[in-house]
């Protein structure tokens, strides 16, 4: 979305993705976006990711795929393409390098069969493979429930979802599709080991209790081949940290995220950063921050960019984080951007 909004601002712009194809998380994304018609509702992820494709295409972004970034250092990237590495000096740069996994121990944990809901995800709606035919899935927010509807519509046997708070994090819209595919919903429960002789067969689940020690005698051990973890994403912001930008922790966005201006610009000038890299959020969030980065970074450069433009993108984005589920994420990113402020007084 930065690439595209720049290169609409009259910029040149040369967009780097280290896999085959640009598109990120949206390239995976069956499911149609809700909301408002501004971001996009009743629209598959997929095809949101194809037409941003084609509209940078058209706007004449240069795209350099299977090709590493591995340094930053004052707006030059050091770049790895097969066998070739070379530098590429911007006038501004946009890190959008999305998130991790995270992991969850267990006995077990380490045995075939255990993999993350986003591995899982790929390789269903990227490879068209099914990873196994009966799995549990760990952690339910919107991630998990997503996953394993998407699991279940691929021929996979979804034998439960497990979530050690007494509540889903997810939406009900998508807790309630897999309830009605007669998946049952564990909140209060926890994973303890996962046993079989050489890959997964059979996980043990647990009640647990206020301080998320298991409940003797509520141990249910279930047979599985696979076992999904939905439990959390980490920004991927190593560049960010190798071009010098101040952090702060959020545990709402995710861990250690880099501060931001409210135009998304670091604490390094003309570094800016969007997505789940900034703190995770959700795909609408994500290309909304990707606007508001291109806006600011081609202001930046001397292109023409009415400021209109930039404030409708940030009412947009606000729109976002309005409400119960988006409340405690609009406070972290105060946060992030009052201590950014305090970096640069005056400004």
């Amino acid at each position: 979305m930065s690439a595209l909004t720049i290169a609409r601002s009259g910029a040149q712009v040369v967009l780097i993705d280290e896999n085959d194809q640009p598109g990120g998380q949206l390239c995976k994304q069956i499911h149609k976006f809700f909301g408002s018609k501004d971001h996009r509702a009743g629209v598959r992820g997929y095809r949101i990711a194809t037409e941003l494709l084609e509209d940078c295409a058209a706007a004449g972004v240069e795209i350099l795929t299977d090709t590493v970034v591995f340094s930053i250092q004052d707006c030059t990237l050091g770049l790895a393409h097969r066998d070739d590495c070379f530098y590429l000096k911007a006038q501004a740069i946009i890190l959008a390098t999305g998130a991790s996994e995270n992991p969850l121990a267990f006995p077990g944990s380490t045995l075939p069969g255990v993999m993350g809901a986003g591995a899982a995800q790929t390789f269903v709606n990227l490879h068209r493979v099914l990873p196994g035919r009966r799995v549990l899935m760990v952690g339910g927010g919107n991630v998990g429930l997503i996953v394993s509807y998407q699991l279940l519509q691929a021929g996979a046997q979804v034998v439960g979802v497990v979530e050690a708070l007494p509540r889903l994090s997810g939406y009900q819209v998508h807790a309630a599709k897999i309830k009605r595919a007669g998946v049952p919903i564990w909140t209060g429960h926890t994973v303890l080991e996962a046993n079989g002789d050489q890959e997964v067969q059979e996980v043990t689940v647990a009640a647990v209790d206020d301080h998320f020690q298991p409940l003797p005698g509520s141990e249910r051990t279930l047979a599985v081949d696979t076992i999904c973890l939905a439990v959390g994403l980490t920004p991927l912001a190593e560049l960010a940290w190798q071009a010098g930008c101040r952090f702060f922790y959020q545990s709402a966005l995710g861990g250690q995220v880099p501060l931001h201006s409210v135009n998304m610009e670091s604490t390094v000038p003309h570094i800016y950063v969007a997505g789940d890299m900034a703190g995770v959020e959700e795909a609408s969030t994500a290309l909304e921050e990707g606007t508001i980065a291109g806006l600011a970074a081609a202001t930046a450069m001397g292109c023409s960019v009415p400021q209109a433009e930039l404030e409708a993108a940030q009412e947009r984005l606000a729109s976002l984080r309005r409400g119960p589920f988006g409340d405690l994420r609009q406070r972290a990113k105060s946060e992030l951007i009052k201590r950014w402020t305090d970096c640069h007084p005056g400004e």
